[in-house]
């Protein structure tokens, strides 16, 4: 535990913060009392009390006052109330975090009505089993050192990547929904499962340890995604024959217009906050 990070408060208590808090914890980086949380669900304040025996309250501005680093777990629609809220509290000093999907910093800026350093994540939903790839944005006002503790923050639950913050929507459209796009697919393949005779227990286990073998050795492998898909495509063989019917109907295109459609929206939910 780096102890001169001083203390780190969640504005929001929901899955994502729960998520980050768990594995701040696990990997060592911050100690209980380091980790202070608030909500305006009682019930939620609880249940994050009582799994990791962190301080939370209803007051966002308590927790502004006891912390370093600031982490904007909210709802994208409840930032402006919540910022309008604690921007009396906020120091200049004070490292700012927003997961807030769809929020620019520039807006951080304007409703706190000061420069400070602000760093905008996009994390996805493997964060609450420690598997998360999340992408960093800097503000301007952001240094090394402020990059350095946010990427602590976010690999204690998963992967980091740095990109520009103009990235954010292409992010969000490729990993940010990325899960449920998988999820989409795999539940196609238990219901091809099902229709195949398998009962769905038996072809729901098939479905998902494919998945997870197939990325594991993606990970592990140094070869690349092509090469690992012929190593199990024999020619005229069972591979070829369901990847053809990929081929005719278009996936890739599919694909690239499911990234486009999730891009698209992600730009225009931005504008309109």
């Amino acid at each position: 535990m780096d102890k001169g990070m001083g203390n780190i408060g969640f504005i929001g208590a929901g899955n994502m913060a729960t998520a980050i808090v768990k594995g701040l914890l696990s990997s060592g980086h911050y100690e209980s009392g380091q980790i202070l949380t608030a909500d305006c669900r009682e019930e939620q304040l609880n249940r994050i009390s009582e799994q990791f025996g962190i301080k939370c309250c209803l007051d966002n501005r308590e927790i502004v006052k006891e912390s370093a680093t600031i982490v904007l777990s909210v709802k994208p629609q409840s930032i402006r109330e919540v910022l309008e809220g604690i921007r009396g509290e906020v120091r200049e000093d004070h490292l700012v975090i927003s997961i807030a999907a769809g929020i620019p910093l520039k807006m951080i800026r304007t409703i706190i009505g000061r420069d400070l350093p602000l760093i905008r994540v996009m994390p996805n939903t493997p964060a609450l089993i420690q598997k998360s790839v999340s992408a960093l944005a800097a503000g301007e006002w952001a240094s090394p050192e402020h990059m350095e503790t946010a990427r602590g923050i976010f690999d204690a639950v998963g992967e980091t990547v740095i990109v520009e913050e103009d990235m954010m929507d292409a992010v969000t459209a490729i990993s940010g929904s990325g899960p449920g796009y998988v999820f989409k697919i795999m539940e196609c393949f238990v219901e091809a499962g099902e229709s195949l005779k398998f009962d769905r227990e038996t072809a729901l286990q098939l479905v998902i340890q494919t998945f997870l073998g197939a990325a594991f050795l993606a990970k592990a492998s140094d070869k690349s995604l092509s090469q690992l898909r012929e190593m199990v495509t024999s020619p005229g063989g069972t591979t070829a024959a369901g990847l053809a019917v990929f081929e005719d109907r278009g996936l890739s295109e599919i694909i690239r217009d499911v990234a486009k459609a999730a891009y698209e929206r992600g730009v225009e939910l931005g504008k309109n906050y």
